[in-house]
C-alpha cells in the first residue's frame, strides 16, 4: 500500500536519528492522510529494523503445513495438496506443533499473504476445523439436536 498520490507530508530528518512528517493540507482530510503516512512510515522502520511475525495454527486432524523452497505445501482435507507460492519478502517456517510462521519486513505483505493462505480452509464453527490466526476466537455453534422418536 503507497500513499505516495494522496500523502503530501512534508519530512524532516533531524541529527538524533528521527523523522518529523508535518501535513500538507489543513482540515479533516489532511489530518486523516498525515496519520497514515505517519503510520506507514513508522511500520516502514519497525518492519526493517525488527521485522514482522504472522503465525496462523492448522487446526484439524490430517491438516498439516510444509515448507518446501519458496512454496508453502497444505494438506487441509482436500482430494489435492494446495501450494501456496511465497512472495519476494516473505519467509516462513513450521514449527512442531504444526503452526505457520510468516515473516516480513512489509506489513501489508505479510498480513495479504496470511490472509491469502487462511482464506483456503478458513476455521468453521462447528468443529473449529481450518486455518486461523493466532490468538483468533472462533465462534462454534451447536449441531443439530436431536429429535424424539
Amino acid at each position: 500500500a503507497s500513499c505516495r498520490s494522496t500523502c503530501r507530508s512534508r519530512s524532516r530528518f533531524s541529527s538524533r536519528r528521527r523523522a518529523q512528517l508535518q501535513p500538507a493540507q489543513r482540515g479533516a482530510r489532511g489530518s486523516a492522510l498525515h496519520g497514515m503516512a505517519r503510520a506507514m512510515t513508522n511500520n516502514m522502520v519497525v518492519g526493517v529494523s525488527e521485522g514482522f511475525r504472522r503465525t496462523l495454527e492448522i487446526v484439524g486432524v490430517g491438516y498439516r503445513a510444509a515448507v518446501k523452497g519458496k512454496n508453502v505445501d497444505l494438506s487441509l482435507g482436500f482430494s489435492h495438496p494446495v501450494s501456496y507460492p511465497l512472495p519476494e519478502g516473505v519467509t516462513a517456517e513450521v514449527d512442531k506443533d504444526g503452526k505457520l510462521h510468516l515473516m516480513s519486513a512489509n506489513k501489508a505483505l505479510l498480513g495479504s499473504v496470511a490472509a491469502d493462505i487462511r482464506r483456503f480452509r478458513p476455521p468453521e464453527p462447528y468443529k473449529g476445523k481450518g486455518v486461523r490466526y493466532q490468538g483468533e476466537q472462533i465462534i462454534r455453534k451447536e449441531g443439530k439436536a436431536r429429535g424424539k422418536k
